[in-house]
């Protein structure tokens, strides 16, 4: 049969304390070493014994390494949950802050509907009344602004329109005094055409000269200087006799 569980509780017998710490101090000892050698990792144990005593295990012998890494990681730890918690409650005064605000606007946009007015006092509503008026000359005041901005813009390109348009005209009744001259030179009695640009007429030949085989015809008692002889040769012979 095998052993019963041990309950887990203080040994009140000083001798098998020390005996019971000196076995299990060892087995741990012994555990750390392999955790460290098997699985490659910082392993660092401290015991107390109840005698003040101090049995230690450290991977490579660096004890003060691994413990300053330690409180580096707790630091660093302990300084995000604190930044946690404090941007938490952050968060939580900023939401406050910004609710009070919005309810703030919403009952003033409320106000000065017109809706909501049951609970304020007299005091109140003629404040909320000074803020419309003002609100009102303002808005008025701009609009006037804007109209006025408006027109003066019209008047100015009214003014180019009506610059072009009476240069426009100008260009028209110049035109129309230099086609009415014209008109009139046109309508002159001793007015000529100039005739210097037209080409001259050559003379015509004084005599033609037409002859054949069996036909000649003088159609001038002679030729002159620029007469034109022009003679047709047949392209057959006649047997029937000349036309």
């Amino acid at each position: 049969m095998g052993r019963g569980r041990v309950q887990l509780k203080r040994i009140e017998n000083k001798i098998n304390r020390q005996v019971t710490f000196s076995k299990r101090r060892g087995g741990l000892l012994k555990k750390a070493h392999e955790i460290s050698v098997l699985c490659d990792a910082e392993v660092a144990l401290i015991i107390f014994s109840h005698k003040g005593k101090l049995f230690e295990y450290a991977t490579d012998s660096c004890m003060e390494k691994i413990l300053e890494r330690h409180e580096r990681y707790a630091y660093a730890e302990r300084q995000l949950v604190a930044n946690d918690s404090e941007t938490q409650e952050n968060w939580t005064i900023e939401y406050t802050r910004l609710k009070a605000k919005i309810d703030l606007l919403q009952r003033n946009h409320r106000h000065y509907m017109g809706e909501d007015l049951a609970s304020m006092s007299l005091k109140e509503l003629q404040s909320l009344e000074q803020q419309l008026v003002t609100g009102i000359k303002n808005i008025r005041t701009r609009r006037n602004d804007l109209m006025s901005e408006s027109i003066s813009e019209l008047q100015k390109k009214e003014k180019r329109i009506q610059e072009e348009n009476n240069t426009l005209a100008k260009k028209i009744k110049e035109k129309e005094q230099a086609v009415a001259q014209q008109a009139a030179q046109w309508e002159q009695p001793n007015y000529r055409v100039d005739t210097s640009f037209m080409p001259q007429q050559q003379p015509l030949p004084t005599s033609l000269n037409i002859c054949g085989n069996n036909y000649c015809q003088e159609a001038a008692p002679e030729l002159g200087r620029n007469g034109l002889d022009l003679t047709l040769e047949p392209l057959y012979s006649c047997n029937l006799g000349c036309f």
